[in-house]
């Protein structure tokens, strides 16, 4: 059983990483790929295959279905991704993860593989409250930073976030509306990422000082 019970109108942070630490996007094009499925996939109707759903757009077949889940935020790291989600159809969090699950298929055929390709069945954390909220969308917009990543090796909204434009696949509204501007937010968020840095650090000290 898991231990984290999703429910309607609560938000998780949700993670996981390719198994033993793997790259499970070695190509932009992969990223791209599991980016496009986060979008496709987000819908209560099943809408068959992502070949299928771009056909049916450009036929005007496609029918519009209310959404699994809200995603709030999220990060794609080369061996691992970040997503802050909003439930907002039973089971819609975990549905949603199996289908976005099928990148792995998409995976394996393309680089002759088999087996798992993540390192278990995703992790999820409960955000418990507004402030632990606010936290969560800094750690996820900018988890290429508190890695110390290039931007050219990931993708995340943080554009979204701090750009100019208001589109993107975020809901961003609670977040965002609890500052008085997007400079504000980023400034904050900038800030957040210090305090985390600042802890990772003191945790490698210590993690040394014990193993000696």
């Amino acid at each position: 059983m898991r231990k984290v019970l999703f429910a309607n109108g609560e938000y998780y942070h949700i993670y996981n990483r390719g198994l033993d630490k793997r790259v499970v996007f070695p190509k932009r094009e992969d990223m791209d790929r599991f980016f496009q499925s986060i979008i496709t996939f987000n819908a209560v109707e099943p809408i068959g295959s992502i070949y299928e759903d771009i056909w049916n757009t450009k036929l005007g077949r496609k029918r519009r279905s209310p959404r699994l889940v809200d995603i709030i935020c999220y990060c794609l790291n080369p061996n691992h991704f970040h997503l802050l989600l909003k439930q907002i159809k039973d089971g819609g969090i975990s549905e949603f993860m199996r289908r976005i699950g099928g990148y792995t298929y998409y995976f394996n055929l393309k680089y002759k593989r088999s087996g798992p390709l993540y390192q278990g069945t995703f992790k999820s954390t409960h955000i418990a409250s507004n402030g632990q909220l606010l936290h969560a969308s800094a750690y996820v917009n900018l988890n290429n930073r508190v890695h110390r990543l290039g931007g050219s090796t990931s993708k995340s909204s943080w554009n979204e976030y701090i750009g100019r434009a208001n589109d993107g696949i975020c809901e961003k509204g609670i977040i965002l509306d609890q500052f008085a501007s997007k400079t504000e937010y980023r400034e904050f968020a900038e800030s957040s990422l210090a305090d985390i840095l600042e802890r990772k650090e003191k945790d490698r000290e210590l993690e040394k000082m014990l193993l000696e």
